[in-house]
C-alpha cells in the first residue's frame, strides 16, 4: 500500500512548519493579539483542533496522489496543497502549545460551530468534507486517471468543508490572527475549487454533489 510512505515526508513538513521562524512569529501574534489567551472550548481554540486534523487528511490525500499519477498538473496541484496545509497545520497546533490548551477535546468535532451532532465520524470522516476511510482506501489503489479525477472530486469537497469551517473562524474567533489565517484559507480554497473543478473538465468529468 501508498498510504504509509506519505508520512514520514508530510510529518517532516509538519515539525517544519510548527519549528519555523514564521510559525513561531504567527505563535507570538496569536498570543499577543485579542483579549487574552482562549479557553480550552472557545472557537479559537476548536476551529485549531479542528482544522489541524481536516488538513492533515489533504496532506495525506496529496501525497497518495503524487505517487498514483505521473500528470504534472495534479502533481503540482497537489504539492501546493500540502505544503500550504502543512505549514497551517504546524501554526494551529503552535497556538495551542502557546496557549497551553489539549490539541484533543472531549467534545465532539464542530462543537465550536454548535455542529458537534452533525460529525457522526461514520466510516472515518469526522468533519464537513472529510473524505470516509473507503474512500480513502480507494485513492491508496488508484492510478493514473482514475486517481487524479478521485483526488478532484475528494478535494473539492474536502474544501468546501474547510471554506466552511474557516468562515465560522471569521465569524466566531477572538484572536486576530487566527481571524485572518481563516479568511485567507476561504479565499485561497475557493480558488482552488475553481481550479478543480477546470481539471476535471478536462478529464471528462466534474464534481459530485
Amino acid at each position: 500500500m501508498r498510504r504509509a510512505s506519505w508520512i514520514a515526508a508530510g510529518s517532516a513538513a509538519v515539525l517544519l512548519a510548527a519549528a519555523g521562524g514564521f510559525g513561531v512569529a504567527l505563535a507570538s501574534d496569536a498570543g499577543d493579539e485579542g483579549s487574552g489567551t482562549p479557553g480550552a472550548e472557545s472557537a479559537d481554540a476548536g476551529f485549531a483542533r479542528d482544522m489541524a486534523v481536516h488538513h492533515q487528511q489533504a496532506v495525506e490525500m496529496s501525497y497518495l496522489v503524487r505517487e498514483g499519477t505521473d500528470d504534472p498538473e495534479v502533481r503540482r496541484l497537489a504539492y501546493d496543497i500540502a505544503q500550504t496545509q502543512a505549514n497551517q497545520r504546524g501554526m494551529m497546533l503552535g497556538w495551542l502549545d502557546l496557549w497551553q490548551l489539549p490539541k484533543v477535546s472531549a467534545e465532539p468535532p464542530m462543537s465550536w460551530m454548535d455542529m458537534g451532532g452533525m460529525a457522526s465520524g461514520k466510516d472515518g470522516a469526522l468533519m464537513p468534507g472529510m473524505a470516509t476511510n473507503t474512500q480513502m482506501a480507494a485513492l491508496d489503489k488508484a492510478e493514473g486517471k482514475q486517481a487524479e479525477v478521485l483526488y478532484l472530486r475528494l478535494m473539492t469537497e474536502h474544501h468546501k468543508g474547510g471554506v466552511h469551517m474557516a468562515e465560522g473562524c471569521v465569524d466566531r474567533c477572538e484572536v486576530d490572527v487566527e481571524k485572518r489565517l481563516a479568511q485567507g484559507m476561504v479565499e485561497s480554497q475557493q480558488s482552488e475549487i475553481q481550479l478543480m473543478a477546470e481539471m476535471l473538465r478536462k478529464r471528462g468529468a466534474k464534481a459530485e454533489g
